[in-house]
């Protein structure tokens, strides 16, 4: 067979990707790196001058912005009425809080699940109620190590998060498996623009936990990005259940 320099398997030409979270970190690269792939883009989040931002990094002339709280029901609502019929579905949104158990309270309990798990399981569930999801589509949702059980002191809420979506991909996936939609997660390890944001922790202990990890780094949101690329792309059309751990090797340790 002759050398095809057009020959991509990971080409996303043709397709529509909604990505939330889109306006930093992961959600920016997987928006970015889907438009250089051809995919048409939706992208959405709350903060609008960020979201602006990575709209304009965008490649392509058909892509999409539209504003979210993904905390508000009725936020979800009108989104779902307002986005287009679906490829892809990236399920990236999300946050982070630090809070050791004797501390959790309730109502910080109560608003880490509202965005981390319920809204992104109540996002595919009304885009599927309203028929957004094309039969042959592949949802990503971003989960993390913690999530499968490698955790760090004071990470236990935001774990238990993560762990939620780590277990709903995989019925999710043999409920959606009849209309050949496959269902997965990405689990990172530590990436960069996550750590940087908090600003709790000082360079040299950064420094020193990254020499944990076997390839020596931290990742970068294109490392994760490609590989939601991967599960978007016809590529990956025999995966679904699965939580793809991309973490430098760390969970080895």
């Amino acid at each position: 067979m002759e050398y095809n320099p057009t020959y991509n398997p990971y080409s996303l030409r043709g397709k529509v990707v909604l990505v939330t979270g889109a306006s930093s970190g992961i959600g920016r690269a997987t928006a970015i790196e889907c438009s250089r792939l051809g995919a048409t883009v939706v992208i959405t989040a709350r903060n609008e001058n960020r979201l602006r931002e990575t709209f304009d990094m965008l490649s392509g002339d058909s892509n999409q912005m539209i504003l979210c709280n993904l905390a508000d029901d009725e936020a979800i609502n009108k989104l779902v009425e307002e986005v287009p019929h679906l490829d892809g579905l990236v399920n990236n949104a999300g946050y982070q809080e630090y809070l050791p158990v004797p501390f959790i309270k309730k109502d910080k309990l109560e608003a880490i699940m509202s965005v981390n798990t319920i809204a992104p399981i109540a996002l595919l569930q009304k885009l599927l109620r309203a028929k957004k999801i094309t039969k042959g589509a592949s949802i990503v949702f971003t989960s993390s190590l913690a999530g499968l059980g490698i955790n760090a002191p004071g990470n236990s809420m935001y774990a238990a998060t993560k762990g939620a979506i780590s277990a709903f991909v995989t019925g999710a996936a043999i409920d959606l498996a009849p209309k050949k939609i496959r269902v997965n997660a990405v689990c990172p390890g530590m990436v960069n623009t996550a750590i940087m944001d908090y600003g709790t922790v000082g360079e040299e202990e950064l420094k020193a936990d990254a020499a944990n990890y076997p390839l020596g780094r931290y990742g970068e949101p294109e490392d994760i990005a490609y590989a939601i690329i991967y599960l978007l792309s016809d590529a990956s059309s025999w995966v679904t259940a699965t939580n793809l751990v991309i973490d430098g090797g760390v969970s080895a340790r």
